[in-house]
């Protein structure tokens, strides 16, 4: 009894086969079959081959919600250099609350303004990367994606010991402030604070000594992270008079990044550049030094990396084979019809075969015989 029913299932699974065996002697190959399939198998090879790089390749998701985090410090990271001397020039942060954020994380340092040759390739070679940010917003993915093992992004040091008397200095360093708008500014004088705000004494420095030309070695917001350029970063500006305001408006916007190399919460920020001299009889007012007026935004960016898939990999491999393997055979088949009907092959009799006409001749011959003798 169980043999039978053990060959009761297998006929039973036997006829449910989608895939029946035709045997060989049934088959009848030609040249232009193995034609199309050594086509097929090449197409398909190459596609699954490109398939191989797509299933590699990564990309960066955006995703966008309300920044709920309103309670926590912002770090600004600041380098720059100021066409000044260093006992000239003082920089402070004032928030919306007119709140004096303390400089102690700021340092100091006297510096030759001019570059080195080596200092300036670096410099040329940043702003032409700047350059093509600016042109082709989908390089920040690759920038994202390379964080933590691309080129430094800060100025590399002098390779030479200066001739030229110390004409500069170097602010650098971070601020944590609220993270409410503000404004980072150097201007001249040290910062000494004030009951109604905060005040600079400029009264000792004279005005032929005002040079605000500057360098923007760099500045980012949040967690500095090392391979990533910002918008500023290589920006540098000539004074053409020696009262001249510079000023930066910055929107800052938070970002959580997320890839397969690093962890991280930053801020990105777009900015509106504008300078002006100040000529109070013109009509232009002011005061001279650099402002950097900046403001937070309420949304936040999370940017992921993501990877497709392993069983989508699989789904879009079977799909190519078998849809090249389908339309290979669709268009064999199409092919050999047409030429079939160009070449006259359907006509009637083409494909009768010689011995039917002996036979049919003998059958009409004995169906003849067979009407004579039922005549007699």
């Amino acid at each position: 009894m169980r043999r039978l029913s053990r060959k009761k299932a297998l006929n039973f699974v036997k006829e449910l086969d989608a895939f029946p065996k035709v045997p060989e002697s049934y088959v009848e190959t030609s040249a232009s079959g193995g034609t199309i399939s050594l086509v097929a198998f090449t197409a398909m090879a190459l596609l699954a081959f490109f398939e191989f790089f797509v299933y590699r390749d990564t990309w960066m998701k955006y995703e966008y919600e309300v920044d709920k985090d309103f309670s926590s410090k912002l770090r600004i990271n600041i380098d720059i250099t100021v066409a000044m001397r260093c006992q000239f020039v003082g920089a402070d942060v004032l928030d919306l609350a007119e709140t004096m954020v303390a400089s102690d994380g700021l340092q100091y340092e006297p510096v030759v303004f001019e570059l080195s040759p080596q200092q300036r390739l670096w410099h040329r070679t940043l702003l032409l990367v700047q350059n093509r940010l600016r042109e082709e917003h989908s390089l920040q993915d690759v920038i994202f994606k390379s964080v933590m093992k691309g080129g430094p992004t800060a100025l590399p040091p002098r390779e030479d010991d200066p001739t030229q008397p110390l004409n500069a200095c170097r602010i650098h360093g971070h601020l944590y402030v609220n993270k409410v708008a503000g404004n980072f500014h150097i201007t001249v004088g040290k910062a000494i604070p004030h009951p109604r705000g905060h005040a600079h004494l400029a009264a000792l420095v004279s005005h032929e000594t005002y040079n605000f030309s500057h360098r923007i070695d760099h500045l980012s917001f949040g967690e500095e992270i090392p391979g990533i350029l910002n918008p500023l970063d290589g920006t540098e500006k000539v004074c053409t008079d020696h009262n001249q305001m510079f000023q930066y408006f910055i929107t800052i916007v938070p970002t959580k990044l997320e890839t397969y190399k690093v962890s991280a919460d930053t801020h990105q920020y777009s900015v509106t550049e504008r300078e002006r001299v100040i000529n109070h009889a013109a009509g232009s007012h002011g005061v001279s030094g650099i402002f950097m007026k900046y403001d937070v935004s309420s949304l936040r960016v999370l940017v992921t990396e993501q990877h497709m898939p392993l069983w989508q990999f699989l789904v879009r491999l079977c799909g190519i084979i078998g849809g090249i393997f389908s339309t290979t055979g669709m268009l064999h088949g199409l092919v050999g019809f047409c030429v079939d009907v160009v070449c006259c092959r359907f006509k009637l009799g083409v494909y009768k075969p010689k011995g039917i006409s002996l036979l049919d001749g003998h059958v009409n011959s004995q169906t003849h015989l067979l009407s004579e003798n039922n005549e007699h």
